[in-house]
């Protein structure tokens, strides 16, 4: 039996007995196992998030996570939907990234006053910043930064994350 059944099909298939040669086993829609399809994934991932799939949610979704993870600010996600045919407002991607970031799909980078980054990567990393035309951010494992000597928060505070941004550039020739 395939993995994924159309939902006719499951409807017209449940509770039928053995016909001949083939047997068509009882299956309801709810049933169906359609674990790996990712649309239905990106669905439940929002759901888990207390986020509605809505339209503009799945299409910056499907984007955002489904190339693996990446870093990209809210103008690049804006391109990308333009580019794959979305119409979707600057002021909706702005809105569904900090959306995404407040239910915890999304990690925010802010490298300074004007460039902000939406990162997938929720594990504990650090990053690498080109100072170039470029802008590019990259993954740097945390296990490459020795954090043994962090100050004691103030009372009452405990430490929730360190981000680390080290800004490279060419070496003058």
């Amino acid at each position: 039996m395939e993995k994924r059944e159309s939902a006719s099909r499951a409807r017209r298939t449940s509770d039928r007995a053995t016909k001949g040669r083939d047997t068509v086993y009882a299956t309801t829609i709810a049933a169906a196992d359609l674990s790996g399809c990712p649309l239905h994934d990106l669905k439940r991932k929002l759901n888990d998030a207390g986020l509605r799939p809505t339209r503009q949610r799945l299409r910056l979704g499907w984007l955002l996570f489904g190339g693996g993870d990446r870093h990209v600010t809210a103008e690049r996600l804006f391109e990308e939907a333009h580019a794959a045919r979305a119409p979707i407002s600057l002021a909706t991607v702005y809105n569904t990234l900090n959306q995404f970031t407040s239910a915890g799909l999304l990690k925010e980078v802010s490298v300074d006053g004007a460039r902000t980054y939406f990162d997938t990567n929720l594990a504990d990393h650090q990053h690498f910043l080109t100072e170039d035309d470029t802008h590019l951010l990259v993954d740097l494992p945390k296990e490459l930064i020795d954090f043994s000597r962090l100050p004691e928060p103030p009372e009452g505070m405990e430490i929730a994350r360190v981000d680390v941004v080290i800004r490279l550039r060419r070496k003058a020739s």
